[in-house]
């Protein structure tokens, strides 16, 4: 194991050279003067050029992006145009909410969503199926944004049971977990059913039943170990797809998450911080992928041999 874990590593080297080229290119095309911005419409042309000068934006290209991974390499993002604290400061302090929401999310979204979909595969084209299939295409089809306002206006307007904003206790995250997670519930539903009714069809299980074994047993030890393979794939891509992709709820919910940083950070182009964020959303891509790789050959140790 430790062999094959240390391949991937080293074949993640890689990737994280193109990653962090198209990162610096990407915020380098985006319109907008950053040091305009940051020294205010009423500068003159003076001061903007010792702005410039400053936040080293005066210089090629090539050279500003070798001082980019030199400093990125060695923990240093650079300070942030907006609130001139450093950027790995700024960061941390939005990390962890934005991490506990994605976890709460989707923790009940794979609870709910294998729930519902082993027992659709049971039932299949039986009143449960057709109940649980349902949920998941309005799952999917409900947009995070609308369903969020939804959520405020019956359980915190309408009822007031739940706050709509912030993230001071666990009361916050029922709401913002529940909108982020209800279409990866949806989805792991839908490819759960899916993965277990291509199991259930395998001879292994007719051979497993034609023993006399209990159908729980059946389900719990022949078919779900064998249906995870693919369903941990998606599990893994949707872990990132939250990571990086609860910008539209923190915005609904004004989550102090990152989410809400990069939106901020693109309003006012602070270039450090946008670049620290992509980067970091793709690491933490690039590391689910290695999970999963990992939890493939843990599932099924076949795969670390070959």
């Amino acid at each position: 194991m430790f062999s094959y874990v240390l391949k991937r590593l080293l074949g993640l080297i890689p990737t994280l050279l193109l990653v962090a080229v198209m990162v610096f290119l990407f915020v380098h095309l985006l319109p907008g003067d950053p040091a305009r911005l940051a020294a205010g419409p009423e500068a003159d042309e003076t001061t903007v050029a010792l702005i410039r000068a400053d936040l080293g934006l005066d210089q090629p290209i090539h050279k500003q992006f070798v001082r980019f991974f030199v400093n990125a390499a060695h923990g240093d993002f650079g300070t942030s145009l907006r609130s001139k604290l450093p950027v790995s400061q700024e960061i941390m302090e939005r990390f962890w909410p934005t991490l506990w929401l994605t976890v709460t999310s989707m923790v009940w979204a794979v609870i709910f969503g294998l729930f519902i979909g082993v027992f659709s595969a049971v039932w299949r084209n039986e009143w449960p199926d057709r109940v649980g299939m349902t949920l998941a295409v309005s799952g999917i089809s409900f947009p995070p944004f609308a369903l969020g306002m939804v959520a405020m206006e019956v359980f915190s307007v309408q009822l007031g049971w739940l706050p709509t904003v912030g993230a001071d206790s666990w009361r916050h995250y029922i709401l913002p977990s529940l909108t982020l997670g209800a279409g990866v519930a949806a989805i792991m539903a839908r490819f759960t059913r899916s993965s277990f009714i291509e199991i259930m069809k395998e001879d292994f299980v007719r051979t497993a039943r034609a023993k006399g074994l209990n159908e729980r047993i059946v389900i719990a030890k022949h078919c779900l170990r064998n249906a995870l393979i693919p369903v941990v794939t998606m599990m893994g891509l949707q872990f990132g797809f939250l990571l990086g992709g609860s910008i539209v709820v923190e915005k609904v919910f004004n989550w102090p998450g990152m989410g809400r940083l990069l939106i901020d950070a693109v309003e006012m182009r602070d270039y450090p911080i946008i670049q620290a964020e992509i980067l970091l959303f793709s690491l933490e891509f690039i590391f689910i992928n290695l999970v999963v790789d990992v939890l493939y050959a843990v599932i099924n140790p076949s795969i670390r041999y070959k």
